[in-house]
């Protein structure tokens, strides 16, 4: 008799049942016996099954720890690697700390979290299948729900795929102008699911990663600063290309545009040639998201350049003559047909002669 049994039939749990044989010190003795028989055979299996459950918690909870370990070191790296250049004229022209250091952590996060899901979803399974309990139906369910969870969240799913692509591409980061298409402005930070961007006016964009179907950046690379001058058809052009010549070599010594330019400033030549004006196409190589402050000063010193050699920019309201000559008959008014005594209208306003009959 197994003892379990025996402890419930000496103490039934109906009142009004008959009374049943009371239980004597054999019995009892019995059960314990059996009992102590029953714990005795299984609790080798018992104590194989918690070592090895305890063994896989161990060995999973020191691989997640020494695998986070390496990662932020990685990240670590990356971010010394950052702040080296720091300061430096490679550092300021083509590295900025704070998007590395966002883009690092953002890395290192989406990194730490996989490699924990991973490793502790396979010692939780592992545990699973040292109790003997079948995962074919719960792995099953946990693929349905996936499915289920995947359609009912399948924007939030878009957006962190296309922000942890869009980091790891580095396609852009803080500092970075980017046109975005559905916003544009200046990123202040990048996120696994939102982009927050700067316009131009102050206000701050939320973009969701998940919307962003074209990126233009405007800060990697190079920029191009172009100016058009538009001057008068009869000026001569090599005086006009030795004087934007001028004003750019000045400008390429200057500081700071000494470094923001990348390129000497080149007169492409004649971009459009009409009645009243010929325009010019002046274009430099900048620094990136520096092409808008170059045009500015590069227009300042052409105009000054012009100026000085007697060349005058036009544009807007049609010129006046060049010579112009006074009309003599502008201060003449028209002749009358009254000052014709025989034209009609001097016949017309004649005075009527009277008659001798009339006359008294």
């Amino acid at each position: 008799m197994h003892w379990p049994a025996v402890l419930a039939a000496g103490s039934p749990s109906d009142p009004t049942a008959p009374p049943t044989t009371p239980v004597t010190l054999d019995d009892a003795q019995k059960s314990a016996t059996e009992a102590a028989g029953w714990v005795e055979e299984n609790w080798s299996t018992w104590l194989a099954i918690g070592l090895r459950i305890l063994l896989i918690v161990i060995i999973a909870s020191v691989l997640r720890v020494l695998v986070r370990r390496a990662l932020t070191k990685l990240i670590d790296r990356m971010n010394r690697s950052a702040q080296a250049v720091e300061g430096t004229a490679l550092g300021g022209l083509l590295v900025n700390a704070e998007r590395r250091r966002q883009r690092s952590e953002a890395i290192g996060s989406v990194l730490r979290s996989v490699a924990s899901f991973l490793i502790m979803g396979t010692a939780a399974l592992m545990i699973l299948g040292v109790l003997n309990i079948n995962l074919a139906p719960l792995l099953a369910s946990a693929g349905v729900a996936g499915v289920a969870i995947g359609f009912g969240a399948r924007n939030l799913v878009t957006d962190f795929l296309s922000g942890v692509f869009m980091i790891l591409e580095d396609q852009y980061g803080v500092g970075d102008s980017i046109d975005a298409g559905v916003a544009s402005g200046e990123v202040v930070e990048v996120g696994l699911r939102v982009t927050k961007l700067r316009g131009d006016n102050g206000e701050i964009w939320y973009v969701r990663n998940g919307e962003i179907k074209r990126i233009g950046n405007l800060s990697q690379g190079w920029a191009t600063a172009a100016v058009d001058v538009q001057v008068r058809p009869t000026e001569d052009l090599d005086r006009v290309r030795a004087a934007i010549t001028e004003a750019a070599e000045s400008m390429a010594k200057d500081e700071p545009w000494n470094e923001r330019l990348w390129g000497p400033v080149e007169v492409l030549g004649l971009n459009e040639v009409l009645l009243d004006s010929m325009v010019i196409r002046v274009s430099a190589k900048t620094m990136p998201g520096k092409a808008l402050g170059v045009e500015r000063e590069l227009r300042w010193r052409i105009k000054r350049a012009l100026d000085a050699a007697g060349i005058r920019i036009v544009g807007g309201a049609p010129l006046p003559p060049e010579d112009p000559t006074p009309d003599p008959s502008a201060a003449v008014a028209a002749p009358s047909a009254l000052n014709n005594p025989t034209s009609p209208q001097s016949l017309a306003t004649a005075p009527i002669p009277q008659g001798p009959g009339l006359a008294k």
